[in-house]
This record gives structure tokens, C-alpha cells and sequence, in this order.
């Protein structure tokens, strides 16, 4: 199995297998890579790692509710230790719902709790994700295509906190925990000395980072890259990211941890420059590219977030939500607005039928500078039309047709997420109108 995993790991790193085939941020991957004497890795949905002390194990992440069972399964194949500590690397809940099932063990075979460990600011998520469940539920249903995904509303708290930096011994093992707002405020990487292992959580995940994402809260790159050049002066010699596969060797991981910081630091440079000038967003949106070399490296291709995305988390930041255009200050309703433009243009259907024609001429034709593609504009209009007649079954499967088209040009997570939601909801409008 280590072979498996290593093997899979160097071929990805190669750009033998691609990661748009073997996703970074997939389902639970069989196996686990036993990296060095007392250190073992499960690929899962989100990664574990673990390690093993004279006084038990300890993770680095410990799973998803939907894997806890067989992360623990795997984990007990390489050891028979109890869990001592946990640290959450933050408190997305693909990384934190592990911790129940060696509990249960823990009380049936009479040892020691575990220990849990995390940032200060990470409870506040976990409040937070109480009372906005429904909302987390709808946006990643949306995001993953999983209808009916209920968001949980019980959470694992840490026993223990820290603010920036924690040094903890356990086991005669060393770990020291660094805080960095990147993905998340509460995010944590650790960092073993004596391995020269590197656990980095999400802000390294074998894929253009997700710093952007459209439907959750603010992301951090200026401070992500700090991070991860903090990391790379360490001079790690494995890297386990929070999802995709080890990185063995300093050379690769020096090159993928500054690579990284290299595409962050890029797109906020070019982006303040521009807010700086005075621009607005959209010209922003339109005007900053992410360095093609970069975009080309097998762990840097935007498969699940995008770098326009994060721009426009990088205005979010610095900038606030008005995007600089006057009339979007206080905007007409998006339906009052759609009704007189298409009355203007004759009709929903009109508007429904100029979409349909660019999305036919355009789907594979490349963005313009300016974001001229007739996919996207075909989007604005088959939107549109969809505003200004709910109802029409006609219109709808217009809109199905585009946001199709948009979903298979995309090649992120993100995107292919939002255009096939779009899709099915016009889907679902019968003949009727219903």
C-alpha cells in the first residue's frame, strides 16, 4: 500500500497521472505510506497523519465524519497505540469528525482520552457553523452536487488552545504548531523537527490554492504566502498537505511550497496595483493573470478553486463588496431589471434565443481580455431571460443548455459546481411551468 501511495505521488509530481483525473480533493483513497520510521499518512477526503510516540499516537487531521470508521481502520493496521493528541490543522469539517471513533475505543478499552488541539479562533467556526447550518448546507450541496447533504450542528471542540506558536512534546516527540491566516483564520501547520516532516493542512493541497472560493467567507493569500516561505526556510524534507499526496524530498518540497507563494503573491501584487490605480473590479477581474508556468505545474492547475476567484477575494479584503460600479451601489431588483431589458429586446424568448446562439458559436472559444467570450455573456442573457419569465419552460431550457456548456468549459470544482446547480434547477421546470 505505501508503494501505492508514493508511487501515485511521484507520478502526479511528473505529470504522468493528471489531478483534474485523480482530484486533489476527491473521496477516500484505499491506503496508507508509512513515510519514515513512526510516521504514517492515510490518504483520505482529508488527509491524516500520524504519528507514533512512546506515549501513542499522534494526528494531524483526523478525517470526515463519512471516513472516520475507515481512517481509523487503516491507522490501527499500522498501530495498535492509543491516541494521545490530536491537532486540528482548522476546523473545516472534513478534517475534524475522526476524533469519535478511537473516543469510543478509548472508553471500551479503558485508556486516557485523547487530547485535542487547535487554534484560538477555531471555536468561534464551530459557533458559527451552528447557526448558519442551513446556509452551509445549501452552499455545499451546490458545491459538491450532493443533494440533500445536511450540515452537522455537533462539533468535537479542542481541549486546548493556542494563539500563534506551540511547542508540544508528547512521547519524547517534538511538534510545533504555527498559526496562519490563509484558507481559514484558524488555520495551524506543524512542523516536526526530528522527522523534518511538514504538515501543512489546506494551504497546500495539490492544486491552485483555494484562496477564492465564491460561496464561503474570507480567505487570506498575502498572509498565506507568508506562511508558506516560513515553512520552506525550515528546509522540510516531506511535506503532507491537507489533501492530495506526500512530497517527498527538500528539493520538491522547497519547489512546491515557494512555487505556490510565488502565484499567491502574484495575483494580490497585480491586484493591488490596480485598486491602487483606481480601477474597478470588473477591470480588475479582467486585467490580472496568474503566471502560466505556474498554472502548469501538476500541483498549481486550478481543478478545484481559481485564481479569478481569488481576486475577487483580494478585493473582498482590501476593498469592501462595492465593486466600484455606480449603479451597483443601489441596484434595481435582478428581476425588475431583467423584465425591461427584455422588453427592450422584444421578448425573454429573444434574449433566451441569443443566448443559446452564443453558447453554440462560443463554447470553445478562449475568454477575451476583457471577458468577452460569448459563453459568458451568453450566461448573462440566458440568466436574464430566466428573471424576467420564471415560468416559461422555454426559457429554462435555455438556461439548462448554457449553464451545461458552462459547467463542461470549467475546470474547477467551484465553477463546474455553481453552472450544473444553475442547470439543474432549470431542469426541473416542466412543461408546466412549475
Amino acid at each position: 500500500m505505501a508503494d501505492d501511495v508514493l508511487e501515485l505521488a511521484d507520478k502526479l509530481w511528473r505529470g504522468e497521472i493528471d489531478t483534474a483525473r485523480m482530484h486533489p480533493v476527491g473521496g477516500h483513497n484505499e491506503g496508507l505510506a508509512e513515510i519514515t520510521d513512526g510516521v504514517a499518512f492515510v490518504p483520505s477526503f482529508a488527509n491524516v497523519s500520524a504519528f507514533s510516540t512512546d506515549d501513542g499516537l499522534v494526528l494531524v487531521d483526523t478525517g470526515s465524519a463519512f471516513v472516520a470508521e475507515a481512517v481509523h481502520q487503516t491507522v490501527r493496521r499500522w498501530s495498535d497505540r492509543r491516541l494521545d493528541t490530536a491537532i486540528y490543522s482548522h476546523g473545516h469539517i472534513d478534517h475534524v469528525f475522526g476524533v469519535g471513533v478511537f473516543e469510543q475505543e478509548a472508553g471500551e478499552r479503558g485508556w486516557p482520552m485523547p487530547v485535542v488541539v487547535a487554534h484560538d479562533a477555531l471555536p468561534a467556526r464551530f459557533d458559527r457553523y451552528i447557526f448558519t447550518a442551513g446556509y452551509n448546507a445549501v452552499i455545499n450541496q451546490r458545491q459538491f452536487g450532493i443533494p440533500g447533504l445536511q450540515w452537522p450542528t455537533t462539533y468535537r471542540y479542542p481541549d486546548r488552545t493556542y494563539a500563534d506558536r506551540l511547542s508540544l512534546e508528547v512521547g519524547g516527540t517534538g511538534f510545533e504548531l504555527h498559526h496562519a491566516r490563509g484558507e481559514t483564520d484558524d488555520h495551524t501547520w506543524t512542523w516536526v523537527p526530528e522527522k523534518k516532516v511538514l504538515c501543512s493542512g489546506d494551504l497546500f493541497i495539490w492544486a491552485s490554492p483555494n484562496a477564492g472560493n465564491p460561496q464561503k467567507v474570507q480567505r487570506y493569500p498575502r498572509e498565506w504566502a507568508v506562511a508558506l516561505r516560513e515553512m520552506v526556510a525550515l528546509e522540510p524534507e516531506v511535506l503532507l498537505p491537507g489533501h492530495g499526496f506526500p512530497v517527498i524530498g527538500a528539493d520538491r518540497v522547497r519547489q512546491a511550497l515557494t512555487d505556490t507563494a510565488d502565484l499567491l503573491e502574484s495575483l494580490v501584487e497585480q491586484t493591488l496595483a490596480l485598486m491602487n490605480s483606481g480601477a474597478r473590479l470588473d477591470e480588475i477581474l479582467h486585467s490580472v493573470a496568474a503566471p502560466a508556468h505556474l498554472l502548469d505545474r501538476p500541483y498549481l492547475r486550478p481543478v478545484y478553486d481559481e485564481p479569478e476567484f481569488i481576486v475577487r477575494n483580494i478585493w473582498r479584503l482590501y476593498g469592501g463588496w462595492w465593486d466600484g460600479n455606480p449603479a451597483t451601489l443601489k441596484p434595481a431588483g435582478e428581476s425588475a431589471l431583467a423584465a425591461e431589458l427584455a422588453e427592450l429586446a422584444g421578448g425573454a424568448g429573444v434574449l433566451a434565443d441569443r443566448a443559446l446562439a452564443l453558447a453554440a458559436s462560443g463554447s470553445d472559444a478562449p475568454d477575451g481580455p476583457d471577458g468577452s467570450s460569448a459563453l459568458r455573456i451568453a450566461a448573462h442573457l440566458a440568466e436574464l431571460a430566466a428573471l424576467a419569465a420564471p415560468a416559461d419552460p422555454g426559457v429554462h431550457r435555455a438556461r439548462a443548455r448554457v449553464f451545461t456548456l458552462c459547467a463542461e468549459r470549467s475546470t474547477s470544482t467551484m465553477a463546474k459546481g455553481v453552472f450544473n446547480w444553475a442547470a439543474r434547477e432549470s431542469a426541473g421546470h416542466d412543461h408546466d411551468g412549475s
